[in-house]
């Protein structure tokens, strides 16, 4: 199961449910994904097919939405 979590500007934002333990969040689009660090600090840590600037406006969007983010992911993981 991977239950979106957030879809804006064309991005929809997932959590896979049975992956590794760190906090993170999955993205993807028509032209491509990545994976991205919430803890410590929000970081890339994959990327397919995806632009610079496509990149800089996913972490944008993370940025803003960072909480909300993390606050999901602790509700669906049950931490």
């Amino acid at each position: 199961m991977s239950p979106t979590i957030l879809i804006e500007k064309g991005y929809r934002f997932f959590f896979f449910s049975r992956e590794e333990t760190r906090m993170h969040i999955h993205v993807n689009c028509g032209n491509g994904e990545a994976k991205f660090w919430l803890e410590p600090e929000i970081e890339l840590e994959k990327n397919y097919r995806l632009s610079i600037t496509e990149l800089s406006q996913i972490e944008s969007i993370i940025r803003k939405h960072h909480n909300e983010l993390k606050n999901s992911w602790k509700q669906h993981f049950k931490c």
